[in-house]
């Protein structure tokens, strides 16, 4: 088999370990050289033991090294090594596939996605949402940044910037994705949705900076009523720096620790007061167990 024939198999496996709707997105599997953002081999492969754990940065065990350099070792449903020091990695495509599934990507879509680390992820958007689409990358490590950008440069349609993603103003989009862990959403990413946009983002809980959170991934769409949330599966992942305090930190392990998470519904920004139908009360957002409006 030559290499795009091993990219087409990469495809339809994560297609199906995904169960990934967007034929697009699928599609695109297929056509980004994830050897090209990762570099030269051998690589670094993540050991699944290690990615239960949110500690042991640093650990030789937790990766093995593939036997060889050949780019087809790379098209697996396996993490692959960035920096293994800080357990920095390149993400489980079949996971990543999953969020980036519900994000309900169109041809011509506008996107940004936070935490873009070397830039794989963010080809794999641009590559769905087309030429006439628009990928902005976001990624608080320089070094990474700068590589993301160089790593994107053969598509007209995407690019990389250095910001750090609590504070970047995304500007009017269709969807926004994030790849690291906060403690709440920030209101630029709520507010830079357009009438239908969608955000998805890891909604964790952790135990000190620079150590993998845990929770889950959380899907807010706007609606014409507002913005409807419904939590998807639970993630581990590193903290982004921008959006997350240790109050709004404590309050989401209180309210995890209910395990009811899968009765929300909604997200509200309206003031009020806490209620039973809150199940996350925050300071300017609130996640509730209430169904919105139905528009007539």
């Amino acid at each position: 088999m030559n290499i795009e024939d091993i990219r087409q198999f990469f495809s339809e496996e994560i297609a199906a370990v995904a169960n990934i709707k967007t034929e697009r997105l699928a599609a695109a599997f297929a056509r980004v050289p994830r050897e090209h953002f990762l570099g030269p081999g051998p690589w670094q492969i993540a050991n699944p033991d290690a990615l239960q754990s949110p500690t042991g940065h640093g650990q030789a065990s937790n990766y093995r090294t593939t036997p060889d350099a050949d780019p087809r070792r790379l098209y697996h449903n396996v993490v692959v090594a960035i920096d293994p020091e800080r357990q920095i990695n390149n993400g489980q495509p079949g996971s990543l596939a999953m969020w980036l599934d519900s994000l309900e990507l169109k041809e011509g879509d506008q996107a940004v996605h936070i935490g873009c680390g070397v830039g794989y992820y963010t080809a794999i958007i641009a590559e769905t949402v087309g030429p006439t689409g628009k990928v902005i990358g976001v990624e608080v490590e320089a070094e990474l940044a700068k590589r993301a950008n160089e790593n994107l440069s053969y598509l007209g349609n995407a690019n990389a910037v250095h910001a750090d993603g609590g504070n970047y103003d995304p500007a009017q989009l269709n969807a926004l994705f994030v790849n690291a862990g906060a403690t709440h959403p920030r209101a630029a990413w709520l507010d830079s949705l357009l009438p239908g946009g969608r955000l998805v983002f890891p909604l964790t809980i952790a135990q000190g900076a620079n150590v993998h959170g845990m929770g889950f991934m959380l899907k807010v769409k706007r609606e014409p009523s507002g913005y409807a949330a419904r939590f998807m599966s639970s993630v581990m992942i590193f903290p982004c720096a921008g959006t997350r305090n240790e109050d709004a930190n404590q309050r989401l392990q209180q309210s995890l620790m209910k395990g009811t998470w899968t009765t929300v519904q909604s997200l509200r920004r309206d003031t009020h007061e806490a209620d039973e139908t809150c199940w996350l009360h925050g300071d300017d957002f609130c996640l509730s167990t209430s169904p919105l409006a139905t528009e007539n």
